[in-house]
């Protein structure tokens, strides 16, 4: 004990020094002479890697607050009235995750244990949200293979729903499930005469529609339409803030005054109610805000950057343009492993600094075997884009012919 009480003063001036160190640039690792070099970091992982601005901390700090567990945050209540009306549905309720969102949607829609779920093989709820409408729904979801535009074959889509019906073997189809914006295939927006397709397929046969909107805000900028002539073409939809609108975290979920009745009571059983947190949705409002302003320039950024790699004219990179419709590109890999090439973007050299000028670390995830994805948000400005083009340039340069 007197050993633990003699460190203590010196644990607490090294916490405290800790606490008050503030990086102003990512290092490079390793050692030679391109260590020690401060490089300037262009983080394309994801839409998700965004860091609250000044007017968004403000608005968190200064956010009235309730109990929202009890409908009592008048915060919370605003941004969903809004959002609501921006959705174009009765309700929106917020929640702490898009996952959380898309789970409750399922569980409102498939109240019957063993119901079937139709949705496709790459989208987000099938494969990135821990198979959760099986491990907490009890719900059965059947994939369907992706078209390259992240849409479903219709006629294919016509018969898992029609194979169901009076069949004592074949669970019976009682949602489909779409992605808009399609992350796995490079954000491409679901069009509106599809999305129409669908909701009349659907209905023909009883079956609802699910919308998992994350970017949903992309998908709208990008048609050049209000988000509530997308969503009219479902039955219930999902939002996510904490991608391209850059809050901290936080979703909605859209529909019909007794869907989000029982969508409450769901988000209570999975642990999602909160307290005070209007704290978050403040960020939300003004995410919601800046969408005008700031998803057409991550869209425009991301062109950029799509049409410069092209003009490199790589035998290891290329980009099929006609498919950069928002904030993603998928970049083809030939001649080397995606891990490669994302470890060289990563990497700071000498040599770079003495061709370049610049120390630029361009940070991505492989994707797949043959690709990576880059996905812009408001934290890569036109400049960064320049910068990571750079950086692209000169490590395809290193590779070779």
């Amino acid at each position: 004990l007197a050993c633990s009480l003699s460190l203590a003063p010196a644990m607490l001036r090294g916490l405290a020094r800790a606490a008050g160190w503030r990086p102003v640039a990512l290092w490079t690792r390793g050692s030679g002479s391109g260590a020690g070099v401060p490089a300037h970091v262009v983080d394309l992982r994801s839409d998700t890697v965004t860091k609250p601005g000044p007017a968004m901390r403000r608005a968190m700090a200064e956010a009235v607050v309730g109990d929202d567990d009890y409908g009592e945050d008048p915060t919370v209540r605003e941004l969903q009235e809004k959002a609501a009306k921006l959705l174009g549905v009765d309700r929106t309720l917020f929640v702490p995750t898009n996952t959380m969102a898309n789970l409750i949607s399922v569980m409102c829609h498939c109240q019957r244990r063993g119901s079937q779920l139709l949705l496709g093989q790459e989208c987000h709820l099938h494969v990135y949200e821990q198979g959760g409408v099986a491990q907490i729904a009890g719900v059965h979801s059947h994939p369907l293979p992706d078209l390259p535009h992240g849409t479903l074959d219709l006629t294919e889509l016509e018969r898992m729903v029609t194979r169901g019906l009076g069949s004592p073997y074949h669970p019976v189809c009682e949602l489909i499930c779409l992605e808009n914006t399609h992350s796995s295939s490079g954000g491409r927006v679901l069009p509106i005469d599809y999305l129409r397709q669908v909701h009349l397929l659907a209905r023909s046969y009883g079956v609802r529609v699910h919308l998992d909107g994350a970017r949903l805000m992309n998908a709208a900028v990008a048609l050049q339409v209000p988000p509530a002539c997308i969503v009219e073409h479902c039955d219930s939809v999902s939002l996510c803030f904490s991608k391209g609108l850059g809050a901290p975290a936080g979703a909605l979920v859209g529909g019909p005054k007794d869907f989000i009745e029982e969508a409450w009571r769901l988000r209570k059983a999975l642990g999602g109610g909160m307290r005070q947190s209007g704290v978050l949705a403040a960020a939300a409002l003004v995410g919601l805000a800046d969408v005008e302003r700031v998803l057409p320039r991550d869209h425009q950024n991301a062109r950029r950057f799509a049409k410069g790699l092209q003009e490199l004219a790589s035998p290891i990179c290329s980009v099929d343009l006609a498919a950069v419709e928002t904030n993603m590109v998928m970049v083809r890999v030939d001649g080397l492993p995606p891990e490669e090439l994302c470890r060289r973007l990563q990497a700071v050299s000498a040599d770079e600094m003495a061709q370049t000028g610049h120390a630029v670390r361009v940070l991505l995830f492989p994707w797949s075997e043959r690709s990576v994805r880059a996905v812009w948000h408001r934290d890569v400005s036109a400049q960064d884009t320049e910068l990571a083009l750079k950086k692209w340039g000169f490590v395809l340069r290193q590779l070779g012919p």
